[in-house]
């Protein structure tokens, strides 16, 4: 039951945000000059970037063993 709700609510909260993204477009008076698709375009190449960026350090670091966790090496016994 607990599950459902949960599921309820945040689709009501996705509808809701899709609702206010729509609204916030339509309600635009005349249209958007080129300056604005530029700036759009240029802010989703970016994030596109940024975002592949990460992901590859990401898995760089991963492979590479950067990620293993930290111990502490003690000098071999000497007999």
């Amino acid at each position: 039951m607990g599950k459902a709700i949960l599921i309820i609510v945040l689709l009501g909260l996705l509808g809701a945000a899709i609702w206010f993204a729509v609204w916030g477009w339509t309600s635009l008076e005349g249209s958007i000059p080129p300056s604005g698709y530029v700036a759009m375009a240029l802010g989703i190449v970016f994030s596109l970037l940024v975002g592949c960026g990460l992901m590859a350090l990401m898995f760089y670091s991963s492979r590479h063993g950067y990620d293993e966790s930290a111990q502490q090496i003690e000098p071999p016994e000497q007999d």
